[in-house]
């Protein structure tokens, strides 16, 4: 099993290399205009979506890979994603439009299930039937399963609730499911899933042995296999593997230490507790403290042509828990994430996987809504159950109208439209026609955080307020305002942590409004951000209709590749930690602290993403053998593998450049000396000597010597 997977991707690289010279950024990139992981190239940058998609569960019948995740308190509830390729994905279905368990679940009677609703589900396929396993807290495991994965779903309850639950169906013909944290537990479920097989419930694994929660639990050739990740942020991911159900159990590493560039931005003071009144002050970062946000809980996947690929999700801050993508390489018995050479460190860019299918490059949703269809768009979901008599796309065709119910204040109104903040930087604008508003209503678009900020029309018996509410302070702008129609836009950029609110009378020139509202990262919801519509009444009554003509969501950057490679351009290289330049010195390649000595480098395009960097007379930069220290010279002759590169965008201006031959990344030290080809992966602060910015230098040429 270990030596057929490394030939596979073996292979695979070696025949993207034999392959001619390809635009590195084609039109199909400059065409699609949100977050889409497909490089267009033949590679795929993480994360899959830059939005959020936590606990994520992947199966795949045939040629054809779905995937779920958490929705906790937002309805409808456990998206189905499907994918030919891995990369592109689209939704076609929610498992459960309605999931309606009690008053908790509607926002009523002073309740609510903010942090707590349906998560961790277990996706799996038996038999021809698909099943999906989840948790609802206080409420048991919720059970459900469809011929089809496009629907209908039917829905059974289990008690109790099995925490983060994995479910095999073994080959001798009964159910087991694995559940808990640190300890492991096991329990046979029975052949209709309506119940627990009495009496055999058990620990499986000892806490001892180093295991955390949120298992994928697997048969792979005769051996069970289970995939947990420790609790928090900064974690690794474990798997257990043994012979037997009965042990003994043996514990690996399988990914660790993999932030992607990616460090830790607000918090609310005094911790990420559940504090959910103002004022709520916002924390930076603490230097003093350890920031990666490690990529953990996640599971694995075999393609049709024999590839092995791993999954997981990553804290992202305030944009929520992110899903990327790794390759697995099995060595010992073992399915590391990560590449030979560099085991458990997932890259940020890679060569797509072998499915042996193409798909085009997509995103899963379609996040603009001009409410002009029957149905609402399938990214949508409602804060908690609606009421489904109070809102409608029907009353005024082509506008999503929403009557206003009695609330305190947004954290409590009903029928909130909410959708996933997309990152790293995204405009919600949204036109508003409140006219039929009444006296206590307000309308308007928000940021569903806590704490959140929201922006809208109030209305009282003097008329009309444009308002912005930041619940971090308790604070509301208010500027009085004639017209009941506005344009509400709300502006974030998720690698600041900043959002602003401004407004329109025209829809084109648009005014500020309040302060720059700082988004954090918090467990209240156990979400990121979310782009909601809203309407409620303050005065304790029902009151009258906001129409929302339309939604859009505008990314500037919606790619993984942030700029073409410079294909057949001289650059210069600088290192961002230190801000030395590269140049070529006695034969090899090192840092120099005076910018007049940098050498110019022809980037030539290698195929797929891959590229060499070669000197004006000639020669390439290479990288020491397979299984050498990875010591960086300059060579003449054709480029080869270990003159060949990934590179890779960490889509802040900053580029890696990763050894093909190491797989690992070219570093030079803070002080001026002689580059390598041996570091694993980007800190945080992207000043370690791996991460560089480039410049290009004009038309320059290479000798014929």
């Amino acid at each position: 099993m270990e030596s057929s997977s490394y030939l596979l991707l073996c292979a695979s690289v070696t025949t993207l290399l034999a392959l001619p010279a390809a635009a590195l950024a084609g039109p199909a990139q400059a065409a699609h205009r949100s977050w889409a992981a497909d490089n267009g190239n033949g590679t795929y940058s993480n994360p899959l979506f830059y939005d959020e998609f936590s606990d994520p569960d992947m199966i795949r019948v045939g040629a054809d890979y779905y995937l779920t995740g958490t929705t906790m308190h937002t309805m409808p509830g456990l998206p189905i994603l499907h994918s030919r390729d891995l990369v592109n994905w689209r939704i076609i279905a929610y498992a459960f439009d309605r999931l309606d368990l009690g008053p908790d679940f509607r926002l009523d009677e002073g309740k609510q299930i903010y942090g707590q609703g349906i998560w961790a589900p277990s996706f799996r396929y038996h038999n021809g039937t698909y099943y999906i396993f989840a948790n609802v807290n206080r409420f048991g495991l919720q059970v459900f399963r469809s011929s089809s994965p496009r629907g209908p779903w039917t829905h059974n309850r289990i008690e109790p609730g099995l925490h983060d639950i994995s479910v095999l169906f073994d080959d001798d013909g009964k159910i087991y499911a694995v559940y808990g944290a640190r300890t492991i537990r096991i329990v046979e479920l029975n052949q209709d899933l309506t119940a627990l097989v009495p009496g055999t419930d058990r620990v499986l694994i000892e806490s001892n042995l180093g295991m955390g929660e949120g298992s994928h639990f697997y048969k792979i050739s005769g051996k069970y296999y289970i995939v947990s990740a420790i609790p928090g942020a900064h974690v690794p991911m474990k798997c257990a593997r043994a012979d037997r159900l009965t042990g003994p159990w043996e514990v690996e590493t399988i990914s660790a230490e993999e932030s992607l560039g990616i460090g830790q931005g607000y918090r609310p003071k005094g911790g990420r507790g559940r504090r959910n009144t103002p004022p709520m002050e916002a924390a930076p970062p603490d230097s003093s403290q350890r920031l990666d946000l490690d990529l953990h809980q996640g599971g694995i996947i075999q393609t049709e042509t024999g590839e092995w690929w791993g999954f997981s999700m990553q804290d992202h801050n305030s944009v929520g828990r992110l899903t990327s993508l790794s390759p697995v390489t099995w060595e010992n018995g073992w399915p590391y994430f990560g590449l030979p050479g560099n085991l458990r460190r997932t890259p940020s860019i890679w060569v797509k996987p072998n499915t042996g299918h193409t798909e085009p490059i997509s995103s899963p949703y379609e996040r603009s809504d001009d409410f002009s269809g029957p149905k609402l768009q399938m990214v949508w979901q409602w804060n908690h159950v609606p009421d489904d008599t109070r809102w409608s796309l029907s009353e005024r065709p082509g506008y999503l109208r929403l009557h206003s119910l009695p609330a305190p204040d947004f954290w409590s109104a009903r029928n909130s439209l909410t959708q996933r903040a997309v990152g790293p930087e995204s405009t919600a604008t949204t036109e508003l026609d409140g006219r039929g508003l009444k006296a206590g209503d307000v309308a308007g678009l928000a940021l569903l955080n806590s704490p959140y900020a929201w922006i809208g029309l109030m209305r009282d018996d003097s008329g009309f307020t444009i308002a912005e509410y930041d619940h971090s302070t308790g604070k509301t702008a208010r500027e009085p305002i004639a017209s009941s129609r506005v344009w509400l836009r709300a502006h974030s950029n998720y690698d600041t942590e900043i959002s602003q609110f401004s407004y329109s009378t025209d829809g084109k020139i648009y005014k500020p409004l309040g302060p720059d509202f700082i988004l954090v990262f918090q467990l209240t919801t156990f979400q990121g951000v979310r782009n909601t519509l809203f309407h409620y009444n303050t005065g304790g009554q029902a009151g009258g209709y906001a129409d929302f003509n339309s939604f859009a969501l505008d990314e500037p950057r919606p790619r993984g590749l942030t700029k073409p490679i410079p294909v057949s351009q001289f650059i210069t290289i600088t290192d961002l930690g230190s801000g030395n330049a590269l140049a070529v010195v006695d034969g090899k390649l090192q840092s120099v602290t005076a910018a007049e000595k940098a050498t110019a480098f022809k980037v030539v395009d290698q195929g797929r993403g891959r590229i060499a960097l070669q000197t004006k007379d000639g020669k390439y930069v290479s990288v020491g053998g397979e299984g050498k220290s990875g010591g960086v010279t300059i060579k003449s002759g054709k480029p080869g593998n270990v003159e060949t590169f990934q590179w890779v965008d960490l889509q802040r201006g900053e580029t890696l450049f990763l050894s093909l031959a190491t797989h690992r990344y070219i570093v030079v030290p803070k002080d001026a000396g002689v580059a390598a080809a041996d570091h694993p992966g980007p800190a945080p602060h992207r000043r370690d000597g791996s991460c560089f910015t480039w410049k290009a230098v004009g038309a320059l040429k290479v000798s014929s010597k």
